[in-house]
């Protein structure tokens, strides 16, 4: 049975299973071969070179969250984007597990330590909202924390904002079997292994809880000043495609892209002599 949502976007359903409310999913599309993909993703990293160059130009403060459940897809999504731009311009962060230390200190503490200044985008691989997600369902805070996030999450927002910060939140939302699928592969394939922990399988066990956590989560900081924008990801490459074209939409530019430069000719210094190459240790050749 499906049930018709309240989104904006008429091509998104949420789908109900058993009196339970299963994550979003998009209509089914016809899949999108590599060289499509390829060719509208060519695009779109020339025009996240543009908006680089006015974030840069204009001192702007960008920060993007991706959040979502395990294997969703948010960190193929963060590296898309930031494999076409200057890592001095936009960051990635993805923190670990808080210290002793960071525990002790306010929970917002360690990840106002990561804004950006102007003229940076920092992209946040999991944010401050692992507090409403993972914390919450596996117990690692308490319920009176947790209940203070809630509360005071929607204002520290809107003090981002108020100080100048473009705030941008991405919920990357994946269906029960898509996630079996990728799990599978990264189980399979020793160079993905590394991509499922201990946490992501007991995860599975906690669907529900999961599900019941994220939607308490949007009740309280799905807000007017800082919204949350869902992508259905159960097709990698449409849902980087649909992120990326969205968050260009987000942030008005202007084309600075610098110039093409012409190369002078390469000159050469006839009277001096390179000492001889065999001083030199080099990597072999085996391939």
């Amino acid at each position: 049975m499906k049930k018709e949502s309240g989104s904006k976007n008429p091509k998104v359903e949420v789908f109900e299973k058993k009196d339970l409310y299963y994550d979003v999913k998009a209509e089914k599309h016809k899949k999108l071969g590599a060289k499509e993909y390829e060719k509208k993703l060519r695009k779109l990293a020339i025009e996240l070179v543009k908006l680089q160059e006015w974030v840069k130009a204009n001192k702007l403060r960008v920060v993007v969250i991706f959040e979502g459940r395990d294997a969703a897809g948010k960190g193929g999504v963060i590296k898309t984007i930031a494999g076409c731009l200057n890592p001095r311009i936009c960051r990635i962060v993805a923190l670990g597990i808080p210290t002793e230390k960071e525990k002790s200190q306010w929970y917002f503490q360690r990840y106002v330590s990561e804004l950006p200044s102007g003229g940076e985008i920092v992209l946040f691989d999991r944010s401050w909202y692992n507090r409403a997600g993972v914390e919450k369902v596996m117990g690692y805070c308490t319920n009176e924390e947790y209940e203070e996030f809630l509360r005071s999450c929607p204002e520290f927002e809107r003090m981002l904002i108020r100080s100048g910060i473009i705030l941008i939140k991405y919920w990357f939302s994946i269906s029960d079997s898509e996630q079996e699928k990728r799990f599978q592969e990264r189980i399979n394939d020793p160079t993905k292994r590394w991509k499922i922990s201990q946490m992501d399988i007991e995860s599975r066990d906690k669907w529900v809880e999961y599900s019941m956590a994220k939607d308490k989560m949007f009740s309280y900081t799905d807000t007017k000043q800082s919204p949350w924008y869902v992508v259905p990801a159960d097709d990698k490459r449409r849902a980087r495609l649909n992120c990326i074209d969205h968050l260009l939409s987000l942030i008005p530019y202007d084309d600075l892209t610098p110039k093409p430069i012409k190369l002078p000719p390469l000159k050469h210094d006839v009277a001096y002599v390179r000492p001889p190459i065999t001083d030199q240790t080099f990597v072999p050749e085996k391939y």
